[in-house]
């Protein structure tokens, strides 16, 4: 599989994918791969700047026409220094080597800096912790941060130390052969035999009940701090296994186990809203429905309708190490907010 950015130093090649959508914007907009951190508006003042080429010529209408197949190579500006300031913040340290660290992020870390969160942040631990080892990727020169989970989700997190293990990484990401499992608490019970979730538009159910749901996933059209589902080849394809291994107050709530045939954005989040079955404590996607206390006792409402986070963990992590060519697996428990919520909902039944 090759790598994206494997390309001459400055350039991205990009070839548009089966039934793509009608104007170039939004085309390289859902092939432009995710740690290339290009977003529409960027790519249209790159096509506006002349920076997107077709056989070596610029194409500066961004309602161009495509076809599947169809080459186009973006010209990326040089790399930024990388202004982060290493940070003295304690991490939980699974594994560590020459090549890479994992560690178990804790609920309400930001894993890179941004505008509102300068500090604080995996990425500054990452500095302190392991010292200018860490490799650059993206464009600018920073921590081989090859997959992240949200500011609020807990667990697991593979980061390269070396330019060798990012590209190995990396390339393990891009063709899904990562093994990575969560654990969710969500509202209700999905469940094969619901005609309702049989009539939601791209959810299926596979053998052993396990739930499948295949989307397209993009920004919201009007909230872009938010990712919704599409169709009709439109943003990125994104498909979500679930099943169910706990069910709790008479189906009001579940605890399930996710896996991500791809690595989107909010995937698990919008995908399980999607089938009518929100994360407890998700403010964004959850919706307002709350837990009843006559189907699942007083503290275990209380917790569930005041949770502070999405309640969702990345507890298994697998790999290859691409230096040993070695197995890696990762657990790690349910956090503590999690686990007494669980132990609350059991009590009901």
């Amino acid at each position: 599989m090759a790598d994206p950015f494997d390309t001459d130093e400055g350039f991205l090649s990009v070839t548009i994918g089966e039934n793509p959508p009608d104007r170039l914007d939004k085309a390289l907009t859902r092939e432009v791969p995710e740690e290339a951190s290009l977003s529409r508006s960027r790519l249209m003042k790159m096509i506006a700047a002349g920076d997107v080429l077709k056989d070596g010529q610029p194409v500066t209408d961004p309602k161009t026409k495509v076809a599947e197949g169809e080459v186009f190579t973006l010209i990326l500006p040089p790399a930024e220094e990388y202004d982060a300031q290493p940070e003295d913040i304690p991490l939980e340290v699974l594994f560590e080597d020459h090549d890479l660290i994992v560690i178990n992020k804790p609920a309400g870390m930001v894993v890179h800096p941004a505008p509102g969160t300068p500090s604080g942040t995996l990425v500054n631990a990452l500095l302190h912790h392991c010292g200018d080892t860490l490799s650059g990727i993206g464009g600018e020169k920073r921590p081989g941060i090859v997959h992240r989970i949200d500011k609020d989700t807990t667990g697991l997190l593979v980061v390269a130390k070396t330019d060798r293990a990012h590209h190995g990484l990396a390339k393990q990401f891009e063709a899904h052969t990562v093994n990575r499992h969560y654990i969710a608490l969500v509202h209700g019970t999905p469940d094969a035999a619901d005609p309702r979730l049989r009539g939601t538009k791209g959810v299926t159910f596979e053998s052993g009940g396990i739930l499948r749901i295949a989307t397209g996933l993009a920004r919201h059209k009007t909230d872009r701090q938010r990712q919704a589902v599409v169709w009709d080849g439109q943003g990125r394809h994104a498909i979500t296994r679930a099943h169910v291994l706990e069910s709790y107050g008479q189906g009001a709530a579940s605890l399930i186990e996710c896996w991500l045939e791809t690595g989107r954005t909010h995937q698990i989040r919008v995908h399980m809203s999607h089938a009518g079955h929100g994360l407890l404590g998700d403010q964004t996607y959850g919706g307002k429905r709350r837990l009843s206390p006559k189907l699942v006792g007083e503290a275990a409402a209380e917790l569930g309708n005041g949770f502070p986070r999405q309640a969702l963990h990345a507890a298994t992590l697998g790999f290859v190490h691409p230096g040993t060519g070695e197995t890696l697996e990762f657990a790690a428990p349910l956090p503590p907010d999690m686990a007494a919520l669980v132990a609350a909902l059991r009590r009901a039944g």
